[in-house]
């Protein structure tokens, strides 16, 4: 049965992998159109149709770019599409959401001091939050509020206020924030797969049945792709954020979650103004810099991190608990992983609880034992550096723990 463990371990590594990967490229592609489009020029005597065009220079290669507003005249012989990007990044997103917190929803989902619930229970209430999302955001785009795309800005950043707010009164704070995430992701891939990439092929209809296309659909396409780009980042924030659990694993994580989004926002304005060649914003990094000052003071207000803590065990943890070889691997971890892993670490220079994982308690041991296993019995990833000089012997010890129980 440890097998098991290991092979879940390197499936969600490959899942990670491919997350990242998919992730590089539609984040990419996406800024460089973005770009680009901020970027073109109006010149006298352009093609019929053409809005502007753009000179780049790259890899030792000249590329002259042009851009129709609507459509060229007649439909192009080779034309790329830019959707499978987006796609794969939320199916690798997803399948990291199943492997990850479905998978393990006991230790990394749920936190029982913050609402007592079933796995099953935190796992419909995570589908349907995403679901619910892309619903509420669709229809306030297809409101007469959507006329208006700032406002529209204004009020999605309310939702998603709303939504970290939520969150945080469910989920663990690593969750809370993973989700936030998945939320806004799902909204941005749902915008390429329902809206951009439709429209798109409605005009490219229209081209090869010889009608004039509708320059409505672009417009309703560009807009989509704004919101989705002023959302990137903050996505990519949320994504990492489980490494950094002053972040999500504090009292005020729900408001550090809002501020993200405005850093989002004028980290955003300026490559956009300055792509746009309408001058260089320098008070969105003075902003920026305040926001991220207040994320960090309001991380250490309580000084004491306040998430993923465990009151009681739970089921699958008693059974570790119970283990003949429990006794013996508890004392290797008090002896060289607490001094770390408390709520008031001892070892010098570690001044919070790395990744707010606490192994103080039986209780809290036992929550652990797969990650224990993982890193210290089978890896030597920790402690790091082997600083706390943890033994051969003691590492075997954890390894005969954990085997010794998942095979029970």
């Amino acid at each position: 049965m440890y097998e098991y463990a290991i092979a879940w371990e390197w499936l969600s590594f490959a899942a990670r992998w491919f997350h990242a990967i998919t992730a590089i490229a539609w984040i990419g592609s996406s800024f460089y159109f973005i770009a680009l489009d901020l970027g073109l020029t109006k010149r006298p005597n352009m093609p019929a149709g053409v809005y502007g065009e753009e000179w780049q220079v790259h890899g030792g290669g000249f590329y002259h770019v042009q851009k129709y507003l609507v459509a060229p005249a007649q439909m192009p012989e080779h034309l790329t599409w830019f959707k499978y990007e987006s796609y794969f990044t939320w199916i690798s997103g997803f399948l990291m959401l199943c492997i990850v917190y479905y998978g393990g929803a006991d230790l990394f989902l749920i936190d029982r001091t913050v609402m007592d619930l079933a796995p099953w229970q935190a796992i419909a209430m995570s589908l349907a939050s995403l679901s619910i999302g892309w619903i509420i955001y669709d229809l306030l785009c297809k409101s007469p509020l959507g006329k208006n795309t700032w406002g529209l800005m204004g009020l999605l950043f309310l939702v998603l206020i709303v939504m970290a707010w939520g969150y945080t009164q469910v989920f663990s704070g690593r969750a809370a924030f993973l989700h936030l995430g998945a939320f806004t992701a799902t909204i941005m891939s749902a915008n390429v797969f329902f809206i951009i990439i439709p429209n798109q092929k409605i005009v490219v209809a229209d081209l090869i049945a010889g009608r004039t296309p509708d320059p409505k659909y672009g417009a309703i396409a560009k807009q989509r792709s704004l919101h989705n780009n002023y959302l990137t980042l903050p996505v990519i924030f949320f994504m990492l954020s489980n490494h950094y659990p002053l972040a999500f694993a504090t009292h005020f994580n729900w408001v550090i979650a809002a501020l993200v989004f405005l850093m989002g926002v004028t980290i955003r304005h300026w490559f956009n103004t300055t792509h746009a060649r309408k001058g260089k914003p320098t008070w969105t990094w003075l902003v920026t810099v305040l926001l991220f000052i207040v994320i960090m003071w309001l991380s250490t207000v309580p000084k004491v991190l306040t998430g993923e803590t465990e009151t009681s065990m739970t089921p699958v943890a008693q059974k570790f608990a119970a283990n003949a070889h429990f006794g013996a691997a508890r004392d290797v971890v008090q002896a060289r992983c607490s001094m770390c892993h408390a709520a008031e670490p001892v070892y010098e220079g570690v001044n919070f609880t790395p990744k707010s994982v606490r192994l103080e308690t039986d209780a809290e041991i036992a929550a652990h034992a797969r990650e224990i296993y993982l890193q210290s019995g089978r890896s030597h990833a920790m402690p790091p550096g082997n600083v706390t000089a943890i033994s051969p012997e003691e590492r075997k010890l954890l390894v005969a723990w954990y085997e010794s129980a998942i095979s029970q």
